[in-house]
């Protein structure tokens, strides 16, 4: 675009919308790609509009409502839509529940492209239908067609969003502790358990309370896979206590363990495995007395049938540590999405 005096812009299309104020009225006079009249420049002047914004033939650039919908192409997610431009921004919107993820190297790779700027939700996001996802525009009116044909290359190259919706899940519940199992005192882990995965498409096909007897909890593990779990959630028994036996009964059964411990409280001493495609948590005590811990950060991702690595565990200690401030809006914060 160039910046001409409105006496020789007779003839050129605007390059934006001109906004005008007058008596209590506040709107648009004249559109973007409007073509000045010599009718129009009285009217101008009185805009106080000396010089304007035309389009240059001759310079290779794209307007940022042109740009916006050329970058939520490029970057189309199933089960969200893009809303917009206004103001030249174009917003990201989920259509369904599920766990919002994040290319980080490709977000860099577009946010370092000149003028462009793409925020979005954290990676690993739990959202629900109609969450705002992430919002993209250029800083300026235009810039160089080069930059959004850049953006366009590196987006075929990857999926810089996916919205990975829940599945059912059957889960079974086994609560370990010979002090719940003889009666001297209460189970709490249940109704803690019920109400995190009342958030899911969850089938709670009962709870099993076992002695600390390794036979005994993995006989009703079995029990619960024969009924076809696909989730299984052993509560307690996971500290270094001798009569501590969940990690052990997880063994016997033949499950992957991918960390016993994890870099990130609370819930430190947590179990996350796979037996073959049926996941397998043990929860420990914090669960319980704590609102949010590890337990919320492992659930919404189970839920999407993408299992856990060790190196995917291992990175939790990044905003691993909760305040438990019960207002954070640190993006790193690992439980601040919960």
């Amino acid at each position: 675009m160039k910046k001409i005096p409105v006496e020789q812009a007779v003839g050129c299309a605007l390059c934006h919308d001109l906004t005008e104020m007058r008596d209590g009225f506040k709107g648009v006079a004249f559109k973007r790609n409007h073509v000045i009249t010599s009718d129009d420049l009285e009217h101008l002047l009185n805009m106080g509009k000396r010089h304007v914004f035309v389009w240059d033939p001759d310079v290779e650039e794209v307007h940022e409502d042109e740009c916006a919908l050329r970058m939520a192409a490029a970057c189309a997610v199933e089960g969200a839509h893009f809303e917009g431009p206004s103001e030249g921004k174009v917003v990201l919107k989920a259509d369904r529940d599920g766990l919002f993820t994040v290319d980080l190297d490709l977000l860099e790779k577009l946010n370092n492209i000149p003028d462009v700027t793409v925020s979005t939700l954290p990676n690993h996001y739990p959202v629900q239908a109609g969450c705002r996802l992430s919002s993209m525009r250029i800083v300026p009116l235009v810039t160089q067609k080069r930059n959004i044909s850049l953006f366009e290359d590196l987006c075929r190259k990857g999926n810089l969003f996916q919205l990975l919706p829940y599945r059912n899940l059957k889960v079974g519940i086994i609560i370990t502790g010979s002090e719940i199992y003889h009666h001297r005192i209460e189970d709490r882990f249940e109704k803690v358990l019920r109400r995190k995965l009342h958030k899911f498409p969850a089938q709670i096909l009962g709870t099993e309370i076992c002695d600390d007897e390794l036979d005994m909890i993995v006989g009703a593990a079995e029990r619960f896979l024969h009924l076809g779990a696909g989730l299984l959630i052993f509560t307690g028994g996971m500290s270094v206590d001798p009569d501590d036996l969940t990690p052990s009964a997880v063994r016997k059964l033949g499950a992957d363990i991918r960390a016993y411990g994890v870099p990130s409280q609370p819930g430190n001493m947590s179990l996350v495995a796979y037996l073959n495609d049926v996941a397998v948590l043990g929860v420990p005590g914090a669960a319980i007395s704590m609102p949010t811990t590890t337990l919320d950060v492992f659930l919404p991702r189970i839920f999407t049938g993408v299992q856990f690595t060790g190196e995917d565990l291992n990175r939790l200690a990044n905003g691993g540590l909760c305040q438990l401030c019960g207002n954070c809006h640190y993006p790193n914060c690992t439980f601040g999405r919960y």
